[in-house]
């Protein structure tokens, strides 16, 4: 569990990164003399399995004849190289809503591969590609709500962008620090059965699998995503866009394609998707409640090919909550360390997608799966001078107070959080210096220390969230987003003196930035401060 801890902070809440600019990225399709898009073989669906940190998905989707979406996956992840853990999940939405859609996660165990590198196997899960590379056949038993024996096979060439559908990270093209790489199949026959405790669904319908391997930290890689998977009669369309952070400029990079039945009409690093209504929910992030989507390309005999889909959303069939997945005592820490909020909306509306093959054009009505996720700013942000409005909170800040906290209040306080003040600590007595023995004490403290975090306050720190041991090597990541963090709110700190003209800090402007950001601090809580 403490690896896994430390891979957490290093993994999902590492630190920002400096800004490298447009040079240290080579997005996919964009490299010189690649093609738009490559066919896939055989070859292409091997599993990576890296050695060091990564992580490798396998995801279905399906869109049944009956109405139901869902997907089935499997996420090999590699922390440090030191630690493989893999799980198999099934997400299934109902016709219309009509009952609260199945969601299945559960970690398997015994994992491998045939020698190929081809298929996967686990206790329970087995995902096995036939001998003709055209269909994959996926059991699993591992958990009594989702008993899965499903086939999807490829009724239209897969692909993926460019020469090899990936994009690096680096300041130098050849050795790259990171990487992001994908390939598709856009359009299955599906067929088989989910059991569930309510009873046996049958699948019976259309899908696409998305092969994604992630060669470095998630925020890090990518700010926000769109994935857009539509499905209909005669066209299954899929385009994926990831803006990458300020770190590399804001990067843009997309993989799309359409296809028929047997034939890929065009697959390229282009395309568009536009949320052309947004509202603002509690999280902060600007949900969308309209989109555009748009494709172009040239078919093999280079006709102009153009593709649009556009309309309301409507409800989302889920939000997911990133961070509700890291356990809460690393959440308190990182989640402001990192500047990071990870939500992904998903929707799944009926839409009618409009085709223009030549002079030729065509409309069907289709169903549409699509995925905005938001995890961190776009941009590297001084914190927002005060009074403006706040990313994380749905009212407007209040004006803070001048009122400096007196030295009774502290006491009570401190007395409440334990601590205690020592002389002068409430603005009192003029205070002294160490002395020899207070020095040989301070020094003997600031050796141990790191960023003036110790061993110690990490362990009371872990103790509230219910942790009772911690690995050695966990400190030093520990003790980088404590230090983020605290500099991130000191820094909105400051922005309120200087816009209010005061020196003093007092305990209202710690409560009003806490809140801003939107996360908590031991000893500011409501129930600390008696505010309701």
């Amino acid at each position: 569990m403490f690896s896994w801890a430390k891979s957490t902070l290093a993994a999902v809440a590492g630190t920002q990164e400096p800004e490298y600019g447009p040079e240290a990225i080579q997005p996919v399709g964009k490299k010189g003399g690649e093609p738009a898009y490559t066919e896939l073989t055989k070859k292409d669906l091997k599993w990576v399995t890296l050695d060091y940190t990564n992580v490798e998905t396998q995801t279905f989707y399906l869109f049944t004849d009956a109405g139901h979406k869902g997907f089935l996956q499997v996420i090999y992840n590699n922390v440090a190289g030191l630690r493989v853990t893999v799980q198999f999940n099934c997400k299934l939405f109902y016709p219309n809503s009509e009952k609260p859609f199945l969601w299945a996660s559960d970690p398997v165990s015994n994992y491998g591969f045939d020698e190929d590198q081809h298929s996967f196997y686990a206790d329970g899960v087995s995902i096995e590609l036939s001998e003709d590379g055209n269909a994959y056949t996926i059991k699993a038993a591992v958990n009594d709500n989702s008993m899965v024996n499903v086939k999807f096979t490829r009724t239209a060439p897969g692909f993926m962008g460019g020469k090899d559908g990936t994009t690096n990270y680096g300041t130098d093209p050849k050795a790259p620090w990171g990487f992001m790489h994908h390939h598709f199949w856009p359009r299955c026959s599906v067929e088989g059965t989910i059991i569930t405790k309510e009873g046996e669904v049958d699948v019976k319908g259309r899908g696409m699998l998305s092969h994604a391997v992630q060669g470095m930290k998630p925020h890090h890689a990518a700010a926000r995503w769109n994935f857009v998977n539509f499905q209909s009669p005669s066209y299954s369309a899929i385009l994926m866009e990831f803006t990458t952070p300020a770190s590399y400029a804001s990067t843009v990079v997309r993989v799309a394609g359409i296809a028929t039945d047997d034939k890929l009409l065009f697959a390229n690093t282009a395309g568009d998707v536009k949320h052309t209504e947004i509202k603002q929910d509690e999280t902060g992030w600007p949900e969308p409640t309209s989109a555009s989507y748009h494709w172009v390309g040239k078919t093999e005999d280079g006709k102009e090919v153009t593709a649009d889909l556009s309309g309301a959303l409507g409800k989302t069939i889920d939000r997911v909550d990133v961070m509700a997945e890291v356990p809460g005592f690393i959440k308190t820490i990182v989640a402001s360390a990192a500047g990071t909020k990870p939500y992904i909306y998903q929707y799944a509306p009926k839409m009618t997608i409009k085709v223009k093959v030549g002079d030729e054009v065509k409309e069907e009505e289709g169903t549409l799966f699509t995925e905005a996720t938001f995890i961190s700013s776009m941009v590297n942000e001084r914190p927002r001078q005060f009074g403006s409005p706040s990313r994380y909170a749905s009212a407007p800040r209040p004006q803070a107070t001048g009122t400096t906290i007196s030295a009774s209040p502290a006491a009570s306080r401190a007395a409440r959080l334990g601590l205690g003040l020592g002389k002068g600590a409430g603005g009192i007595g003029k205070g002294k210096g160490l002395g020899k023995g207070g020095l040989k004490r301070h020094m003997k403290i600031r050796k141990d220390n790191i960023y003036g975090i110790s061993k110690n306050d990490i362990r009371r720190l872990a103790r509230r969230g219910g942790v009772k041991r911690i690995s050695a090597t966990t400190y030093d990541d520990i003790r980088q987003a404590l230090k983020e963090r605290l500099h991130r709110i000191l820094k909105d700190v400051c922005a309120i003196l200087d816009s209010s003209g005061r020196q003093t800090v007092t305990v209202t402007d710690i409560v009003f930035t806490l809140r801003r950001l939107g996360t908590p601090l031991y000893g500011f809580e409501p129930a600390f401060l008696n505010v309701r």
